[in-house]
């Protein structure tokens, strides 16, 4: 159950329909694994610990930069040179002392981001580069789990849902294949802070959807964002049946 506590701290959020008191005990008992705690993890990591989530598993290697402090929201200057996974932590824990949070410090393997993967209701990838994105896909994919992908770089990010546990869902790799790996990051490119916030925070409510089961999630639909122009595109994006990656799951 809420105790007094929790229903004052999240009641402006029970008094929507969508959510209400079961909706909230829902995201009590949630678990999320959030891959990368930089520019998207950020926001993404505040708003559901904000928002009630019961358990965060936080997935990150590096280390707290000058440079992030630009974007990546949930650090600070006291942060520098400090693992993210920690500094994360240290401001979780004081936006929300009634959630718990569970720490992934080194860089995750197949065996352990399959366990990883496995042991929570709901993915969001907020990493930087294809090769984690690929092999979080596949774990959600070989595990039945919920994925909200997120990128961003210069002006432009994009959004999407990928859910193997629907027939017509397609995966990350039915949409961006085999990729490339002379893909730019931003240190390389550059980045606006608030457009990685307005891409982590749009991840953070698509997770909400999931975890408390209200609305539209974007799945089979890709969202488009042109910060320069300030215009949103969603493109519709089909299942492969051919896919290497979930290709065979509904055969």
């Amino acid at each position: 159950m809420l105790n007094d506590q929790e229903l004052l701290r999240y009641s402006r959020q029970i008094l929507l329909q969508h959510v209400d008191i079961d909706g909230q005990l829902r995201l009590k008992q949630s678990r999320v694994l959030i891959v990368g705690l930089g520019g998207l993890g950020a926001p993404v990591a505040l708003y559901l610990a904000a928002a009630g989530v019961g358990e965060l598993h936080l997935a990150d290697f590096d280390t707290v930069d000058l440079t992030n402090l630009q974007r990546q929201i949930i650090h600070d200057t006291d942060s520098v040179g400090l693992s993210k996974v920690d500094s994360a932590i240290r401001r979780l824990t004081a936006i929300n002392p009634e959630i718990q949070l569970i720490a992934h410090r080194v860089a995750l393997d197949e065996d352990s981001l399959a366990a990883a993967v496995s042991a929570v209701d709901v993915v969001l990838d907020c990493s930087d580069n294809f090769s984690t994105r690929e092999a979080v896909n596949a774990a959600c994919v070989a595990a039945r789990k919920p994925l909200v992908s997120g990128a961003a770089i210069r002006l432009e990010g994009q959004l999407s849902v990928f859910d193997p546990r629907r027939t017509e869902s397609p995966c990350y790799h039915c949409l961006y294949g085999h990729g490339s790996e002379a893909e730019l990051t931003c240190s390389e490119a550059g980045v606006l802070g608030p457009l990685v916030g307005v891409v982590g925070s749009l991840q953070a409510l698509e997770a909400l959807k999931l975890l408390v089961g209200f609305g539209e999630p974007l799945v089979g639909r890709l969202l488009l964002i042109d910060a320069l122009g300030a215009r949103f595109r969603e493109l519709r994006v089909k299942r492969d049946p051919g896919c290497s990656v979930c290709g065979g799951r509904h055969a």
